[in-house]
């Protein structure tokens, strides 16, 4: 769940949920500064291999490093089930939020800010969701996973629907963020704003066509042993500032994506407009942080949440 920024500089128009810094095109006006430049994404992971690879006609191409903590898994949902899911989701309201997306949340009512929380009129997760939550079991990355929130996002292009890079809160959410891309394709993009470099592979490809830039490390290894020389040789591994670096994770429609390790905690992600090409629905689940899991400080609470969440019997609060 995205930070929420107090200054000042936006403002509501009709059906617009922004607040402070966030706008969206329903708000903007020709008075107004645009949105920040959104600069193109210069790696692309790759789910085969784990690696971000540099893309073609950047400084990056024939380059890449490892990208760990992302999980996706392709058709996760068939189509019977994901008009069956949107359908149901329309009966019930779509709350405006920030920058021109519309949002139903399910789950206890939260003040990230003081660290406050009550389960409020949180009666439990949609019923149409326990089908969902008993497929992920099937997951490796998801053992033991157990949602206590579920917020559904309705992006549109006609109104400019996005999120800024940001974290999600870790008082309470745990580790994996697990989210179901439903109706059209989108773009993750990863940012990390850390003062730490990276350390880019060169990338030969194998006899399969793939990205290997372990073989390049053998390569160069043997280049400096032989003493050649020669461009072959050049490209040693090379340190980049974090800043530097952009990751499109790409999700295709009806895939299932979940960040933990380094892809949450260490780099934010964001859903940019030009990436938002269709409506768009998100179905994202969210897991207790160790503070209220069995024996955290408040495991009682977090019992007690969890209850109410696995009842499958709940309505947008």
């Amino acid at each position: 769940m995205e930070e929420e920024t107090a200054a000042a500089s936006g403002g509501a128009g009709p059906g617009c949920g922004c607040k402070g810094i966030r706008s969206c095109l329903l708000c903007e006006g020709p008075a107004q500064a645009a949105p920040p430049t959104q600069g193109d994404d210069n790696f692309t992971y790759c789910p085969s291999t784990g690696l971000a690879e540099g893309n073609e006609h950047t400084p990056f191409a024939g380059w890449a490093f490892p990208f760990p903590g992302v999980f996706l898994a392709e058709e996760f949902v068939s189509e019977e089930e994901e008009a069956e899911m949107v359908e149901l989701m329309d009966r019930d309201e779509w709350k405006p939020s920030q920058s021109g997306r519309k949002k139903q949340d399910y789950g206890p009512k939260v003040n990230f800010k003081k660290q406050r929380l009550k389960a409020g009129g949180f009666t439990g997760l949609p019923s149409f969701s326990k089908k969902i939550v008993a497929q992920m079991e099937a997951c490796s990355v998801l053992g033991g996973f157990l949602p206590v929130e579920q917020c559904n996002l309705d992006y549109r292009p006609e109104r400019g629907s996005a999120i800024d890079p940001h974290f999600d809160d870790w008082w309470l959410w745990g580790e994996r963020l697990v989210s179901l891309n439903l109706l059209s394709k989108t773009v993750l993009s990863m940012s990390c704003d850390s003062e730490d470099t990276i350390q880019l592979f060169p990338t030969f490809g194998n006899e399969n066509g793939e990205l290997n830039p372990r073989a390049s490390l053998t390569q160069t290894s043997a280049c400096e042993n032989s003493g050649k020389q020669g461009s072959s040789c050049l490209l040693s591994p090379r340190l980049v500032p974090s800043k530097e670096v952009t990751v499109a994770i790409h999700l295709p429609r009806r895939s299932l994506v979940v960040l933990y390790g380094d892809a949450r905690y260490k780099w934010k992600h964001a859903i940019y407009r030009r990436h938002i090409e269709h409506r768009r629905v998100c179905v994202t689940f969210r897991e207790l942080s160790a503070e209220f899991s069995a024996g955290g400080r408040r495991e009682e609470l977090g019992k007690e949440l969890l209850e109410i969440a696995l009842s499958f019997q709940g309505a947008p609060v």
